[in-house]
């Protein structure tokens, strides 16, 4: 948005504002600072206060490259720090963790793990910028980049009502009685969104495919998992430590996401959480404290790494995780983030889809700001966005957790994960670098006109045909009609005939169960990309790998 207005939110006329968002969280801090630094009277609604826990703590490369385009697309240079590792460490908190990888170690209960049954997917160096994220201190810095713009916060400050006029707006009300009005209001309050709950938008029984509950916390003490015993023989390309680990079995997963493992670390603090189906794991009457005790016990050698390790903060404890929405963008509202729905924490897409939505929510409550059209088919995209996203995700997280049960099958499953968060970050990488060189704004519509709408890579049929294939096969292992073995068969076999991806990364063989994008291979794919590549593919990769050599060669953080 190069025609920033100077924002007038600072001194609204009573209670009466453009915009009013439920939430002041990353997503509604993130769109408080966009719209506010554009000129939009904005109103932060929250319920609670700052600084507070939240999960969400994991960023892919898709995040930070989203963020450096939302500080500049939109001109909130206070949004570039948090783009990368380096960024955050030096301008807004000491409280972070790095993340060079993403580490998966499948375990059998019962048995010794299988030193070869492991995954990881190295960030390449070149990009290097991902963090694990304390939110407390993120979210409570977004919320002061908005409040610094001109958005009106009022926290402690619970929504119990609201009334929507299509011709006027909202009418918002408070349990204090207090009144709010707003041209439109943005729900990013979470699962007890008073929206989707007012206008009764929740799908019952949702269509989620994933199934799945989990239970988390803070812990310290948490050991390197590359010291233990059962790591001894993985032959892995970075230390498991330096990212964020997966421990993955038969019904569920665990999360170690450490605050402390790098060496200017202040925090000594882990993330740690277990999400488990239970249709295999029942939720009985166990604390979370002493159902997490029990699972070690199951599971010996990841008991290890939690050898007097303590909780220093009270466990959470959910049920079913998963919750939809028939519709998320309505006269004069529009559900974002959280209160949209959700499926699982699984490769870390929850922030990725919140910046994503911010970004296609943003310029259209601008526009709306200065032409006055509300109008709910303006925001018709951002619909189909948000249920594309949930779809997606709900995807991949359903096929894996059906390969959780066969090692081949995740084996194979995880390249298409692997496939979808390299491609969707050269996709973005692609788009950035024409938006940078051009500054023209219709780089971002051009990806809105997709029959793909939340695909990583909306622009490739192949790459879509794909992910169908792999919830096709995994679905038919789910119904007992194929083997798991014969499932991973098929899908590598799809991968290896692909043309969206380069044949040297040999992803589509059962052996590259680690990946690490090394010079040689960026060279090869550099090749690929200008003779082999399909043409949706090979320009964007390229203008990708300008980009990012441009952002290295600006000493980028």
């Amino acid at each position: 948005m190069r025609d920033v207005q100077q924002s007038s939110s600072a001194h609204p006329r009573s209670n009466e504002f453009d915009v009013a968002i439920l939430g002041s969280g990353m997503a509604g801090g993130l769109l408080g600072a966009v719209l506010a630094r554009n000129g939009v009277r904005v109103l932060l609604l929250d319920a609670g206060t700052h600084p507070r826990f939240a999960v969400g703590e994991s960023t892919i490369p898709y995040t930070s490259g989203m963020t450096r385009l939302l500080a500049d697309r939109y001109q909130v240079p206070e949004l570039m720090p948090l783009s990368s590792f380096k960024g955050i460490q030096k301008h807004v908190t000491r409280s972070c963790g790095q993340k060079q990888n993403f580490g998966f170690v499948y375990h059998r209960e019962g048995e010794a793990q299988n030193p070869q049954e492991i995954n990881q997917l190295v960030v390449p160096s070149a990009i290097r910028t991902e963090t694990h994220l304390f939110r407390q201190d993120i979210d409570a810095y977004l919320f002061n980049v908005a409040v610094k713009y001109g958005a009106h916060a009022r926290l402690a400050t619970r929504i119990s009502d609201v009334d929507i006029d299509p011709a006027t707006g909202a009418v918002l009300r408070a349990d204090s009685g207090e009144e709010f009005r707003a041209k439109y209001v943005v729900d990013g309050s979470g699962f007890r969104s008073p929206l989707a709950e007012r206008f009764g938008l929740r799908e019952t029984p949702t269509r989620a495919k994933t199934h799945t509950r989990a239970m988390f916390t803070h812990m310290i003490g948490v050991k390197r998992f590359d010291d233990a015993p059962a790591a001894k023989l993985h032959d892995k390309p970075n230390p498991w430590h330096n990212g964020t680990l997966h421990h993955v079995f038969d019904g569920g997963w665990l999360w170690v996401i450490p605050f402390d493992n790098h060496e200017n670390a202040q925090n000594p603090l882990c993330s740690v959480g277990l999400t488990l189906d239970p249709r295999k794991y029942p939720k009985g009457e166990l604390s979370a404290e002493q159902e997490f005790a029990d699972f070690l016990k199951r599971f010996p050698e990841i008991a290890w790494q939690f050898e007097g390790a303590k909780a220093v903060r009270p466990w959470v404890s959910t049920g079913r995780l998963q919750y939809s929405a028939n519709q998320v963008v309505g006269e004069r509202y529009c559900l974002t983030s959280h209160a949209a729905g959700f499926i699982d924490a699984l490769y870390s897409r929850g922030l990725t889809n919140t910046l994503e939505v911010v970004n296609a929510l943003g310029w259209r409550l601008i526009a709306a700001s200065r032409d006055g059209d509300w109008s709910q088919e303006r925001f018709g995209y951002v619909d189909a966005l948000q249920q594309g996203l949930f779809d997606f995700h709900d995807d991949i997280v359903y096929s894996s957790f059906v390969g959780f049960r066969n090692y081949e099958l995740w084996n194979a499953v995880n390249r298409t994960w692997m496939l979808g968060t390299m491609l969707g970050n050269v996709m973005l990488e692609d788009a950035y670098y024409r938006f940078i060189k051009t500054g023209r704004d219709d780089v971002f519509l051009e990806l809105e006109q997709t029959k793909y709408p939340g695909s990583p890579l909306p622009v490739s049929p192949g790459f879509n045909d794909m992910g169908r294939l792999v919830r096709e096969q995994c679905q038919l292992v789910d119904e007992g009609k194929t083997e798991a073995t014969a499932a991973a068969h098929r899908i590598l076999e799809h991968i290896r005939n692909a043309d969206f991806i380069a044949p040297s990364f040999r992803l589509g063989e059962r052996d590259t169960r680690c990946f690490n994008m090394s010079p040689g291979k960026m060279a090869r794919n550099a090749v690929w990309c200008r003779r082999e590549a399909p043409p949706e593919i090979g320009p964007r990769m390229i203008n990708a790998s300008k980009g990012l050599v441009r952002m290295r060669l600006k000493g980028g953080e």
